[in-house]
């Protein structure tokens, strides 16, 4: 693995790169100047033609796709628009699930009277889905992974928070004492697996749970 302006990368060959993105770094600038640092545009003064594929929110942490050419980037956005990229998390969350495992299907769409907010929306929401599963329990903190079987923003997140579990450290959907057990949010992109767009094979990598 090497690192390019502290951002570690994975994997690279003429048609992608595997990054490992931190904590508190956009994927792709904001609005306004002061929102210009992200993970993209790091990675564009080293290798141009990069391009984006995929996000995740500022404060997840974990493994980012970029193509390195137009033909690759329509190749794996397409393959996340069929829903054929696996993607596992991982997370602490406030409480204990009932049960082992579970799966959360509930409409998501904007929380237009709160922005950046997402919310269960029955009306006019998208379609969501997310698997769980329970790893560990302590001291009132569960471990999760996740499977997210969409791509909805905030979708974790916001499904999690819905079952009253929010994530630790979630400045969005915690409550103050769930907001204030963490320094970070402890959402992190651990496995990602898709088809390389040039040989077709079946490709994966997994990033270390940083908490």
């Amino acid at each position: 693995m090497s690192d390019v302006d502290h951002i570690p990368i994975h994997y690279q060959d003429e048609s992608l790169i595997v990054l490992d993105k931190p904590s508190g770094l956009l994927s792709v600038p904001g609005r306004g100047p002061d929102l210009q640092d992200c993970l993209s545009s790091r990675i564009q003064t080293l290798f141009s033609t990069a391009l984006v594929v995929h996000r995740l929110d500022r404060d997840t942490s974990g493994l980012m796709i970029m193509a390195l050419n137009k033909d690759s980037q329509r190749n794996i956005s397409l393959q996340f628009e069929q829903r054929n990229v696996h993607k596992v998390y991982e997370c602490i969350v406030q409480g204990t699930p009932s049960g082992k495992q579970g799966c959360i299907t509930l409409p998501i769409g904007r929380d237009r009277n709160r922005p950046p907010r997402y919310k269960v929306d029955h009306e006019s929401g998208r379609f969501s889905q997310t698997l769980w599963r329970l790893l560990a329990t302590r001291d009132g903190y569960s471990r999760l992974e996740i499977e997210p079987r969409t791509g909805r923003s905030h979708q974790i997140r916001v499904h999690l928070a819905s079952l009253g579990h929010p994530i630790l450290g979630d400045p969005l959907y915690a409550d103050a004492s769930a907001q204030h057990s963490a320094d970070r949010l402890l959402l992190h992109a651990q496995a990602i697996q898709f088809s390389h767009p040039m040989t077709e094979e079946s490709v994966g990598w997994q990033s270390s749970c940083p908490f």
